[in-house]
């Protein structure tokens, strides 16, 4: 019987991703600390909120973020639970929809702005079209999140980064799938004057052989594309019915990718 393991893109078996929100000016400079290093991540922004001169102009987007993920964080930045159900699913909707009109394609995830959600919230997003939700909860843990719609970070940055980023480079059981997520806010560097933190961090963790630089969204797609393996009762062959591909691993020595819509013998 064959031993099978999901793995991510190129047969890795460690990603990271990073989370940050509003779209205050310290992006720029959090944005291009991310493209020197090779690390990826999302952006989570209000597209309401263009009287505020902390923030990016909205028309800068697109190019700033280029090889990132655009996320929701609604349209205005309430505290949703405390709102009418209706006027969430505006916030949501009406922050696609501007999103969606900058770039040109699909807006799929969100960040809860102030953390605040509840189950009937929860609930609504799959009909709104999120694939999923970051809260501001934090594990300390390099797990694949549960729920997707309630997904919980590893650490905020200012929750001992380098030390978490020490264990996580020494992590070495491949038959685990680690995932170390990081969220904040970019002008919290400034307000701490701690922008040597992140610096040190990209130093450390960028250009890691073992590990997949991921947008939120991407984690997700690709996770379920995962879900969707078509195996046969032996294990000697698998379908998958996804347009993209799925990399496993086989009896702890081969990693194999599964193209899209094809069907493999192992």
């Amino acid at each position: 019987m064959n031993n099978i393991y999901i793995c991510f893109p190129g047969g890795k078996h460690k990603a990271l991703t990073m989370s940050y929100d509003d779209g205050r000016r310290e992006d720029y400079r959090l944005v291009e600390l991310f493209n020197r290093s090779g690390i990826r991540g999302t952006f989570n922004l209000n597209s309401g909120m263009e009287s505020d001169t902390r923030r990016i102009p909205m028309s800068e987007w697109k190019e700033l973020y280029q090889g990132h993920e655009i996320a929701c964080h609604t349209f205005s930045h309430p505290t949703l639970a405390r709102c009418p159900i209706e006027q969430t699913a505006r916030q949501i909707l009406e922050d696609r929809e501007r999103l969606e009109a900058l770039t040109g394609a699909p807006v799929r995830g969100l960040a809860y702005p102030n953390g605040s959600y509840n189950g009937r919230i929860r609930e609504l997003l799959p009909m709104l079209g999120i694939r999923y939700a970051r809260v501001v909860q934090t594990t300390g843990q390099f797990t694949m999140p549960e729920d997707l719609y309630a997904w919980s970070g590893t650490c905020h940055h200012n929750q001992k980064l380098l030390e978490r980023a020490g264990e996580f480079l020494a992590l070495c059981k491949t038959q685990y799938l680690y995932l170390f997520y990081v969220w904040g806010h970019s002008y919290e560097f400034t307000d701490h004057d701690n922008w040597s933190v992140m610096e040190r961090f990209c130093e450390m963790m960028g250009g890691q052989e073992n590990t997949w630089y991921a947008t939120n969204i991407e984690i997700a797609d690709y996770m379920d594309a995962a879900g969707r393996l078509q195996f046969t009762a032996a294990g000697d062959r698998v379908c998958n019915p996804s347009a993209q591909s799925v990399w496993i691993e086989v009896n702890r020595d081969a990693h194999i990718e599964i193209p899209g819509g094809a069907l493999v013998s192992l």
